[in-house]
């Protein structure tokens, strides 16, 4: 190993960790896709043709550490990956994707110990990096049937088929809410027995589906619910007597807090989906009147004021994120049942109507599945149906799949687990 040592920590080995004035510089410039990296050590990381990612040593000791350099000003265009390899990177497990792409930039990293492991000490993007891995699976749960209110549940592949049904757990009801809570769990939450609830129920990374939770906050149905943070999720609006924007957020452990004021316009009968990544987004509905008005909500889960809405006003639709970073309204009613879409892109902004694709129907459910893709399921035509709607990690929306399970509409769906 060349170069000088200065300021050096000494290691529980006894050898001497090389600071980052003193790295040896590795003279070929890396242009491959993969690139296993070995402590002391600085890689010029030329990304021209192709993404690169670094696998970190699979030990390592406190002081170790290593630079990456944007050679060619290309990860703008070409991410450089970190594979951690066993270890953690800010305190997170080699689950969670380390990604950077900011042209120009250039990322030192040192091993701080087993607790949080690699830690940058220069990167120009910590907040960035690392993020959450996607939820591969989900189910569909609850709803109203011709007989009645049900619990029976669904579960979805992560290639988006939908199983027959699992024996239901917990109070039947419909109207209620459902998101993605803790990277890999889910929560429904919410609804109408007959009467407003606000009864919640976790489902565990295996998509188990758990027994009521007494409920927080002031009883509702006809609500929506998004996961924002990368690990946490918020129930929002909805139909109390009366319309409200009071909001709920809960922790990456599932617990449901008191209410928040809601911001924005009251309406009930909306939909939401999680955007860019940590982000949420609220929209369209009934104040009295159809709506599409829109509240986005931040990576800390503040609920913004409203956006003017885009595309038709409508009530009784599905949301739900696909594509890594971006969400897609679906179905809906307006007087008539609907099947047109609307596209969300990473910064929250909606796109104006697509023609829709599928059996126009209301009150559909609608997630996320298989890391980058959705899907819509169950509804109403002018009877209840079980039908389904596949989602590419593009936004495009597929004709019909031939229903499984009980038919109904007014349930919902969520993401869970991280293994497909």
């Amino acid at each position: 190993m060349s170069g000088i040592v200065q300021s050096n920590i000494v290691r529980s080995s006894g050898a001497i960790a090389v600071a980052a004035s003193g790295l040896n510089w590795v003279s070929t410039v890396v242009t491959g896709a993969t690139l296993t990296a070995e402590a002391g050590n600085g890689y010029f990381i030329n990304t021209t043709s192709n993404i690169c990612t670094v696998t970190l040593p699979s030990s390592a000791e406190v002081g170790d550490q290593i630079s990456l350099v944007d050679y060619t000003r290309t990860w703008g265009t070409y991410s450089m990956f970190i594979d951690s390899n066993g270890l953690n990177y800010q305190g997170q497990d080699d689950t969670y994707t380390v990604e950077y792409d900011t042209t120009g930039e250039t990322v030192d990293i040192v091993y701080s110990g087993a607790t949080k492991g690699w830690i940058p000490l220069n990167d120009d993007t910590v907040a960035d990096a690392p993020s959450p891995p996607p939820t591969q699976k989900a189910l569909f749960a609850y709803g109203g049937s011709p007989g009645g209110y049900i619990n029976v549940s669904n579960l979805v592949s992560s290639s988006g088929v939908i199983a027959s049904d699992t024996t239901g757990v917990g109070t039947a009801r419909s109207a209620l809410a459902a998101a993605t809570y803790g990277g890999d769990k889910a929560i429904f939450g919410y609804g109408t027995t007959g009467s407003n609830s606000s009864l919640t129920n976790l489902v565990n990374n295996s998509g188990v589906v758990a027994t009521d939770t007494t409920g927080v906050g002031t009883a509702r149905e006809w609500l929506a619910a998004t996961s924002y943070g990368g690990d946490k999720a918020i129930f929002g609006y909805g139909v109390s007597g009366g319309y409200v924007t009071t909001t709920n957020l809960v922790s990456n452990s599932g617990v449901v807090a008191s209410d928040t004021t809601g911001v924005g316009t009251a309406r009930g009968y909306l939909e939401a989906a999680t955007y860019g990544g940590d982000k949420g987004i609220f929209g369209y509905g009934s104040t009295g009147s159809y709506s599409s008005l829109t509240n986005l909500v931040s990576n800390s889960g503040v609920v913004a004021t409203d956006t003017t809405g885009v595309g038709t006003a409508r009530q009784y639709l599905g949301a739900a994120g696909y594509g890594g970073d971006k969400a897609i309204f679906g179905y809906g009613y307006t007087g008539s049942n609907l099947s047109m879409t609307n596209l969300v892109n990473n910064s929250g902004v909606v796109s104006a109507d697509v023609t829709g694709v599928g059996t126009a129907r209301r009150v559909p459910s609608a997630t996320s599945y298989g890391g980058d893709k959705a899907i819509f399921a169950y509804g109403y035509t002018t009877s209840y149906v079980s039908m389904s709607n596949l989602v590419s990690n593009s936004g495009v929306v597929a004709s019909d799949v031939t229903g499984v399970g009980t038919t109904r509409n007014a349930g919902n769906a969520a993401g869970y687990s991280l293994s497909a």
